[in-house]
């Protein structure tokens, strides 16, 4: 039995299926079925049901029950790896989406980095729904996604919501406190999908025909890619609040205001030992950092340097 053999267990376990597990292993179908064949000889008994015309993977019941085990052989070395460390810091591995990380969690970062001697950081960028995967894997400790998904071994906790704004530049189209999105030129738009309940909005009032005059991923683009006074777009607060160091901007609230956007936490039920106390640190500095923040700004009026 060896690491491979797990890991390709647990991604069948995860996809339900070879070919996908293939793909995402980065190795042929024949590769994979080896691995779990030879799983399977030295465990003396099979792991999922072999039958003609089935494509989707289906667990045995030894096989369901061999999964918190494998799940905790993959964790176990993953901590023997972390003991290689040579440095009295704690490591955390934190996975958070771009505009979180960017607009939200940077300065709680610059912070831990320049004041806290007890926590090594390990900062992972990914979509939300990746990051439920890299945790219930053990390859994040912590994470902070925009949507709940369900997984027996992760625990969400919403942590704050903030409103969203629309936002134009110092010399806005539209000077006004509130704006509807009838009253805005949809080709001269920035678009960023900043959840699915904002897709959801956007598709309903912009119309999912609807041609931004550019469409970005991250927050980073954005700020490099905005040159020209007639554009416009909508984004958090948090995200408002970061690109004001950097620009003036004028900024109202939305008439036909999409839902707010919420950030919630995730954990695993059974965290690596190595980083407990690490997690719990950072947990208490968050929970101080989020106090801080501000999420409101006065409408119709300029902000900025």
């Amino acid at each position: 039995m060896n690491l491979a053999e797990i890991e390709t267990f647990l991604t069948i376990v995860s996809t339900g299926s070879i070919t996908r597990t293939a793909d995402l292993l980065f190795l042929s179908q024949p590769t994979v079925s080896h691995r779990l064949r030879s799983l399977e000889e030295e465990l003396h008994f099979p792991l999922i049901v072999r039958k003609k015309g089935l494509k989707q993977v289906d667990l045995t019941p030894k096989g369901a029950d061999f999964i918190p085990i494998a799940e905790g052989l993959l964790a176990l070395w993953k901590e023997t790896q972390s003991l290689s460390l040579s440095t009295n810091q704690v490591p955390i591995t934190i996975g958070c989406t771009d505009s979180l990380n960017t607009a939200l969690l940077s300065p709680l970062y610059r912070k831990i980095m320049v004041s806290d001697e007890q926590i090594a950081l390990n900062i992972r960028t990914h979509q939300s729904s990746e990051l439920y995967q890299l945790l219930n894997n053990h390859d994040i400790d912590i994470g902070f996604v925009y949507h709940k998904l369900y997984y027996k071994n992760i625990v969400t906790e919403k942590i704050f919501e903030e409103p969203l704004y629309l936002v134009q530049s110092e010399h806005p189209a539209v000077a006004k406190a509130v704006i509807h999105t009838d009253e805005m030129d949809s080709s001269s738009s920035i678009f960023l999908s900043w959840d699915d309940q904002y897709q959801i909005w956007y598709d309903r009032w912009m119309g999912a025909s609807a041609r931004p005059l550019l469409t970005v991923d991250t927050i980073t683009m954005l700020s490099k890619l905005w040159l020209d006074d007639s554009c416009w777009l909508i984004a958090p607060a948090s995200v408002v609040r970061e690109m004001s160091r950097e620009r003036r901007l004028f900024v109202s609230k939305i008439k036909n205001a999409p839902p707010r956007r919420v950030c919630y936490k995730i954990t695993h039920t059974t965290p690596r030992l190595s980083s407990v106390h690490a997690v719990e640190r950072f947990e208490t500095l968050l929970e101080e950092h989020i106090k801080s923040l501000v999420f409101e700004f006065p409408a119709g009026e300029l902000i900025g340097p």
